[in-house]
């Protein structure tokens, strides 16, 4: 399935163009408890993101040499991890804080859809593309990610074994980042579990590396783009949560839901999670496409972006919540 999702380069088809923002600017993410602790719990969250947004704006408005800059903003509410309420209920109130502290939602998207979104298997399709980054001398010893569901940024402390005898045991070792500056911070990220059915759950970094993929233009499915903006047409919102658009545009006058360049801004309990995601975002073999889409338009703008995905992502955190 992954193989129809994301073909080799050959044979992909040509890549459709998706429209770009300088900035995809997000304005938080939305869980059960959030959603347990009342709209006071919002109220606090976009207080605290209104002044940290107005200062992401002006960065890429610098950015672009004082010219205006396009900058949309986007909200992921989490519908995939646990079904809470209903989209009638907690879309409203979340607007409405928002509009409260001064801020506008122009994009906002279901967590769900970064797993599957319509037929397509985005996660599974992403998955497919890790491209895991050997740590010297490790000689393909440990089984890859697509094994054991787990991706590190270096190499894993060596399993312990039984000296055979005459033979010393083999003393500890610590894990090594693959790119460490004098120290490493390793870390090992849990990308899905499976259940006794074979029932597979992603985890909340892998789904968040699918959405800054998205958020940077960057994911095809057979040449076509994956999470399209939906225009909001009714006059409301419905009771089911699968009756609801995995991306919704709520702004018809809004700058483009995909940007050369993501910001977060999120309180401090993110930060490991996000963490995660950088390291997932290095280790993916990105649609040579869609890189070569956005690097060719960024230079005609003269908005150059980073090689990295992964440097092309940017957070602000705030304490608390």
């Amino acid at each position: 399935m992954t193989d129809a999702v994301f073909r080799e380069t050959a044979a992909e088809p040509r890549n459709r163009s998706v429209p770009l923002a300088h900035l995809s600017l997000e304005l938080g993410h939305l869980y059960m408890e959030d959603f347990e602790a009342g709209p006071e719990r919002l109220r606090s969250h976009f207080a605290e993101v209104r002044p940290w947004a107005e200062a992401a704006r002006a960065a890429a408005t610098a950015r672009t040499g004082g010219t205006r800059a396009r900058i949309s903003t986007c909200f992921l509410i989490d519908d995939y991890f646990t079904r809470f309420s209903t989209p009638a209920e907690v879309v409203p109130m979340l607007l409405a804080e928002a509009e409260r502290a001064g801020l506008s939602v122009d994009y906002l998207a279901r967590e769900s859809g970064c797993a599957v979104t319509g037929k397509v298997p985005v996660a599974e399709a992403v998955a497919g593309r890790i491209v895991e980054s050997p740590p010297p001398g490790s000689y393909g010893l440990r089984p890859p990610a697509a094994q054991t569901g787990w991706l590190a940024n270096g190499e894993r402390s060596p399993v312990a074994r039984a000296p055979q005898a005459m033979k010393r045991a083999v003393e500890w070792q610590p894990p090594k980042e693959t790119a460490a500056r004098r120290h490493s911070v390793f870390l090992d990220v849990e990308l899905w579990s499976d259940d006794a059915d074979g029932h597979r759950t992603w985890s909340c970094p892998f789904l968040a590396a699918v959405w800054q993929l998205a958020r940077l233009g960057l994911l095809r499915n057979e040449g076509e783009a994956v999470l399209v903006p939906q225009p909001h047409t009714a006059t409301g919102f419905p009771d089911d949560w699968d009756e609801l658009p995995s991306l919704l545009r709520l702004n018809d006058r809004a700058d483009p839901f995909a940007a050369y360049r993501t910001c977060s801004v999120l309180p401090t309990r993110f930060l490991p999670v996000e963490h995660a995601v950088r390291v997932i975002l290095d280790q993916i073999e990105v649609d040579p496409g869609a890189l070569e889409q956005v690097a060719e338009r960024s230079g005609r703008e003269r908005t150059p972006v980073p090689d990295s995905v992964a440097d092309r992502v940017s957070y602000v955190y705030y304490p608390g919540l």
